[in-house]
């Protein structure tokens, strides 16, 4: 009898899925080069937080980085490691980061036509207690004349040409959309690549889960107040959702993505503009969550439709399953005609 396990001689690879579509769309292979550095520096991250004990990466650097965070050792780490492998890629020419207060403008030798907004290493306050981590990331066309400057960044996400996010937990994945869709790729250790897993992803149209920080309740709004109130205490006879809160915005969003519900992290009065960074954060999300067919909305706006004023802009975030997402929002309608 043959082993019908045998290794897999036509495996579909992250570069190889992306040189697929670029090939359909006669596209030039330098979104293909980027990603390609950009799965370098997220295998490298995740070899580093797998093995932080060991290095002494744990613990912090004794800085604050720009929005106020506490750095870690291995955000200082990730953050070097992402810039570096995109300035050698040849194919971005303005590097966006949560660590960096400015925008990073790539050497003139080494300028590219993409911009890419970037989370090295998303909630990294988890790290001491070993919960899920990850990387952001959004990219962008450069669509203006002239050398690059922070300014080209400012583009509503709308414009977003390709956004993802690796999460690092049991094993590391890596959840790429592009135009044609959401795609998630395992990073297989034995060959050092990122392998397709599932193929064209898509949200459920409801879920049974909300996820979002109560320890906030008393600074939330009336209508985050009252949807909260109707998904524990439903009153038309249906089950309570569950209520999952990790901390860690790629978790989060991932278990949201893959099992449905809402992930909010609205305003309050304490946060009025929101928590969480729209060029890196909010953006990619959203447009991940919306190629899945799902929804994503300040509350007031949609998400991708927001023109930024600065590359560390914070806004409100409630997104997930349309049907859960304007049930959310019908309310916030509701209490905004009071």
């Amino acid at each position: 009898m043959t082993d019908r396990s045998t290794f897999d001689t036509n495996v579909t690879t992250v570069t190889r899925f992306v040189m697929e579509g670029g090939r359909k769309a006669r596209g030039t292979g330098e979104l293909t080069q980027l990603l390609n550095s950009l799965c370098t520096a997220v295998k490298a991250i995740s070899t580093a937080v797998r093995k932080a004990g060991i290095a002494n990466l744990y613990g912090i650097a004794g800085s604050t980085n720009v929005t106020g965070d506490e750095v870690k050792k291995l955000d200082v780490l990730s953050n070097d490691m992402v810039i570096n492998m995109l300035k050698s890629s040849f194919s971005t020419c303005i590097i966006v980061s949560e660590e960096n207060k400015e925008a990073v403008i790539v050497e003139d030798d080494r300028q590219g036509k993409y911009i890419v907004c970037v989370d090295p290493l998303d909630g990294s306050s988890n790290i001491d207690c070993l919960v899920s981590i990850g990387t952001i990331f959004g990219i962008y066309r450069k669509d203006s004349p002239g050398a690059p400057c922070e300014k080209d960044a400012l583009q509503p996400g709308r414009n977003m040409v390709a956004a993802g996010y690796a999460l690092y937990g049991s094993a590391t994945m890596l959840v790429l959309a592009l135009e044609s869709g959401v795609n998630c790729f395992m990073l297989d250790p034995a060959i050092g690549e990122f392998i397709l897993v599932n193929r064209d992803v898509k949200i459920k149209k409801k879920g049974n889960i909300y996820s979002l920080n109560e320890g906030y309740a008393s600074y939330f709004d009336p209508a985050v107040t009252e949807y909260l109130q109707k998904k524990k205490f439903p009153q038309d006879g249906s089950s309570p959702y569950g209520s999952r809160y990790v901390g860690s915005m790629v978790a989060d969003v991932h278990r949201t993505l893959v099992y449905g519900g809402i992930f909010l992290y609205p305003a309050n009065s304490k946060s009025p503009k929101g928590k969480l960074r729209l060029l890196y954060e909010c953006n990619p999300m959203a447009f991940i969550i919306e190629k899945a067919g799902g929804t994503a909305t300040t509350g007031k706006e949609a998400i991708l439709d927001i023109i930024p004023e600065n590359i560390h802009e914070r806004v409100p975030v409630v997104l997930g399953s349309s049907d859960d997402v304007e049930e959310y929002l019908a309310l916030v309608k509701k209490h905004s005609a009071k």
